[in-house]
């Protein structure tokens, strides 16, 4: 199974079946050192170059509560973040992966979300997410959580039968 996908940005994509995919990532203390930073920086490079609109840590064999995101003209960093309040309105779409290139899944999420996190200065943020905005925050939360997509689709089997969503 492929592990790893190169890209012209110094990080590899990491990729379905790698342990570091599966695993809780670790929360993130140094925020504002320059080693945090350049990672961040490096994942927005690498997230720019892969067509990605999010990105998590364990994504480029990280295993770190960073998370960047690149949406509906916004450029967003969670550091450590959690969804706090989620909406019980339901949103279906059709998700692709970074890390499961080629496969896209159709992933029930919640409508709105509100996500607390760090911001890349170190500062405590919240975000009350959206429709597509709220969709990527969830994804990409999953990934620090362990979570992949596959993983939400398999999760979520029995929940598409009751709605009669193939």
């Amino acid at each position: 199974m492929l592990k790893h996908m190169k890209n012209n940005c110094n990080l590899n994509i990491t990729l379905i079946g790698d342990p570091v995919l599966a695993q809780k990532a670790c929360p993130v203390l140094e925020i504002t050192s320059g080693e945090t930073q350049a990672l961040i920086d490096k994942m927005f490079d690498t997230m720019h170059s892969e067509k990605g609109v999010g990105l998590a840590a364990p994504q480029v064999n990280e295993s770190k509560q960073i998370i960047t995101i690149n949406a509906e003209g916004q450029k967003f960093v969670f550091i450590n973040p959690k969804i706090t309040n989620q909406s019980e309105d339901m949103i279906l779409f059709t998700e692709g992966c970074l890390s499961v290139p080629g496969k896209e899944l159709q992933i029930i999420r919640h409508k709105k979300v509100t996500v607390q996190y760090i911001d890349r200065d170190g500062e405590p943020c919240i975000l009350k997410a959206r429709e597509f905005l709220a969709i990527v925050c969830q994804h990409e939360i999953d990934h620090i959580n362990g979570i992949l997509m596959t993983d939400r689709y398999e999760q979520q089997e029995e929940l598409r039968k009751t709605l009669n969503i193939t």
